[in-house]
């Protein structure tokens, strides 16, 4: 019989790697908790209309990504691809921000996008994310990324590149739509097959073309931040001096605009030149629209999002992988199946203190046990012997020196 293999891009994450996740999880609970992020866990599926209103229907993750289907009841679900609609569609539905008028949150899972596989680009992938709801001001978008900064060298990176740029408001941005459109237009048959049909759609997206020809072309067109009015400019000039004056380094990219329609105002990205040509591997932005969109009441917003796998990438190939878990405290010995009542006994006592114990449970020779304590480096064993189980006692033995003693059993207590 032919075995069954896992889903064309998703990965097992096995016991040998697992504790790398933990350590970015546990990394990252941390820097949340010094914020004052709170963590959120919404469903992994949502009703589809959540994802079409919010990302909009005209960006490849609603056209070509999502993972939708037909649930029993008929009803449309969607395998979510982002977090944040779900974030925005559940503090609405639970009146989160009724008693305060800010909120913080983060979130670590799983998400769900139908594209090609490719090294740290998965069909299902994780993300860490944390969002900020309920200020207008730049302020809370350099919080932000004061956040995201602290986050990447808390396990370790320091080497890394931000970009940052501005959409500016909704008066803005539709200005420089039309000329961006116009300059499309007068390029459109040099351009790429899939940034014609982004021109006509969502031309925004064409900025973020990877075409060379494209990139060539893109060289001339309108810049954002020219088109910016009062409000808009003010709003990222301010942001730019709170990063000046705490000396966060800063490039900015008037062709960043990221991949969904609900941006507005700053946007920003992370990039590592540990990861060859797709670079990123986090960004984000303000979002003051999407409650709206999502029938909530006006709310400005902004947040960010970062790329588990990716993030373990950098750390492979900057050798920055922490070291693996610690090793059992205690392998508990047995020589005959007759004591496994005693030797039951002094792992629970163990256990309850703390420890990390292991015990064998395939019948195997003192020999066999003694080899696999070495195997997982145990460097303290106890063995139970027949004279140790008549007498209420236990040996233990320190692996690395050869060195052992007989001890009573009230002295479990002592280890």
């Amino acid at each position: 019989m032919e075995k069954l293999q896992s889903i064309r891009g998703t990965k097992d994450i096995l016991p040998d790697s697992i504790y790398f996740w933990q350590f970015i999880f546990d990394k990252f609970k941390g820097i949340s908790n010094q914020f004052n992020y709170k963590e959120i866990r919404t469903p992994i599926f949502e009703k589809t209309e959540v994802f079409h209103r919010s990302i909009g229907e005209t960006t490849d993750i609603v056209n070509k990504e999502m993972y939708t289907f037909l649930d029993r009841g008929g009803e449309s679900i969607t395998l979510r691809p982002e977090a944040t609609a779900a974030l925005v569609r559940s503090v609405i539905q639970n009146s989160l921000l009724h008693e305060s008028n800010l909120l913080r949150l983060w979130y670590f899972g799983p998400f769900f996008r139908y594209e090609r596989p490719q090294k740290g680009r998965l069909r299902q992938f994780h993300q860490y994310g944390a969002e900020l709801h309920g200020s207008p001001f730049p302020e809370a978008d350099a919080e932000t990324i004061f956040l995201a900064i602290a986050l990447i060298k808390s396990i370790g990176i320091s080497k890394f590149k931000l970009l940052i740029n501005s959409l500016g408001n909704e008066n803005s941005r539709q200005i420089y739509r039309k000329e961006l459109i116009k300059f499309l237009q007068e390029n459109e048959n040099h351009l790429s097959q899939e940034s014609q049909v982004r021109m006509q759609t969502n031309p925004l997206r064409v900025l973020d073309s990877k075409e060379e020809r494209d990139i060539e072309i893109l060289q001339n067109a309108p810049i954002i931040l020219n088109f910016l009015d009062e409000e808009s400019n003010l709003h990222f000039d301010t942001l730019k001096k709170i990063l000046q004056s705490q000396e966060i380094n800063f490039e900015i990219d008037t062709k960043l605009v990221r991949g969904l329609d609900y941006y507005s105002h700053s946007v920003f990205e992370f990039r590592s030149t540990m990861l060859g040509s797709q670079d990123s591997f986090g960004g984000g932005g303000r979002y003051d629209n999407l409650f709206e969109q999502l029938g909530g009441k006006q709310t400005p917003a902004v947040g960010f999002a970062f790329g588990i796998e990716r993030l373990l990438l950098i750390l492979e190939n900057a050798n920055l992988l922490p070291n693996a878990a610690n090793a059992p405290d205690y392998y508990v010995i047995s020589q005959n199946i007759e004591y496994i009542h005693y030797v039951n006994k002094i792992t629970n006592i163990l256990r309850e203190k703390g420890k990390s114990v292991i015990t064998d449970v395939s019948r195997k020779s003192l020999k066999a046990q003694l080899r696999d304590a070495n195997k997982l480096n145990v460097s303290t064993v106890i063995i139970i012997g027949e004279d140790e189980f008549k007498n209420n006692q236990f040996t233990l033995k320190n692996l690395d020196t050869s060195e052992q003693k007989i001890l009573e059993f009230n002295s479990i207590q002592n280890l």
